[in-house]
């Protein structure tokens, strides 16, 4: 028989679990798929939204803990189990947010959950208190993560925003600038400790003038601290026959700039290519029409021998009659 003490422990996460179930419920609805959801809470955080919010958004010194709660939801007919655990943010290659599905060494590590194991009954949502114990030498800046909630075949996260109190730097280079055919590729380097959105303006200037004039536009990008992505920039008219000079800048906010510059010539290869084959024909002819005029190597050429074979004529002539004599 259960004592008077585990029961007043359990009345209350029963009385959240029927009051969020019952503002949640909806008859006659049942969703056998299993498509149950994680979201920040309605309230809490250090910057909580009446409205809710689409991600956390914490800040603290290092050295402090910061708390905020998660909602999972279940909406189906049956009851759910989700795990949850805490994740490093990462870039894709391309630039765009993404999951580091190691083991977490920075904000994912720092989170701990009241429940890392939660069983949510049916049309009902569960509310997990969790914290964030920011280190005491916590780099200052921006430290990306997320929660995950993994369950019923599937995995859903919530993004976690946390700036570490402290100096913030907002700076980028751009590098490896190359122009190839119909393309620009080029990388970007985030150097400072805060995540960018970059824009991008590109410019190319020919002999004769202005190739390519574009005007800064956000890059589909959100470029973590100290990550380096390579992007490429379609130049789908870039001339055919020209030599020209290619600048990219790149801005952020926080007064972020970078500027990279690479020549590239234009050539039209299938005209050089027709051209140098030609030159090599007739080159070729006039080496066999020389070779045909002198004949085999070591004789002389057919002028020569009738001019050789006169003169000697003419002396043997000349002898016979002097013999005669």
């Amino acid at each position: 028989m259960p004592s008077l003490l585990s029961v007043a422990r359990a009345l209350p996460l029963a009385v959240a679990l029927l009051v969020t179930g019952a503002a949640v419920a909806t008859p006659g609805y049942a969703d056998e798929s299993g498509a149950w959801s994680v979201a920040p809470s309605a309230g809490g955080g250090t910057r909580p939204a009446k409205d809710g919010r689409p991600y956390f958004y914490v800040e603290g010194t290092p050295g402090s803990v910061l708390e905020d709660t998660v909602t999972v939801t279940n909406p189906g007919s049956k009851p759910r189990t989700i795990e949850l655990t805490g994740a490093d943010a990462d870039n894709t290659r391309g630039g765009a947010f993404s999951l580091d599905r190691g083991k977490p060494t920075d904000t994912g590590s720092w989170i701990t959950f009241a429940r890392r194991e939660v069983k949510v009954p049916p049309r009902t949502r569960a509310e997990v208190p969790f914290s964030v114990s920011v280190p005491e030498g916590a780099i200052p800046g921006d430290h990306p993560g997320a929660i995950v909630a993994r369950g019923g075949g599937r995995d859903a996260g919530v993004r976690v925003h946390l700036r570490v109190s402290g100096p913030t730097l907002s700076a980028l280079t751009v590098e490896k600038v190359k122009a190839e055919g119909s393309r620009i590729t080029y990388d970007i380097v985030n150097r400072g400790n805060t995540v960018l959105t970059p824009k991008l303006a590109v410019r190319a200037e020919g002999l004769f003038g202005t190739l390519l004039d574009r005007p800064a536009r956000p890059l589909p990008i959100e470029l973590l601290p100290g990550r380096r992505v390579t992007l490429t920039e379609p130049w789908k008219d870039a001339p055919s026959l020209d030599s020209a000079e290619v600048t990219l800048t790149v801005t952020a906010a926080g007064g972020a700039r970078g500027e990279a510059s690479a020549s590239v010539r234009f050539a039209p290869w299938g005209w050089v290519a027709g051209a140098g084959a030609a030159l090599l024909g007739l080159a070729g002819a006039a080496f066999w029409f020389v070779r045909r005029r002198r004949g085999p190597v070591g004789e002389p050429p057919p002028d020569e021998l009738e001019q050789g074979s006169t003169e000697r004529e003419l002396t043997s002539a000349g002898t016979g009659r002097g013999e005669q004599l």
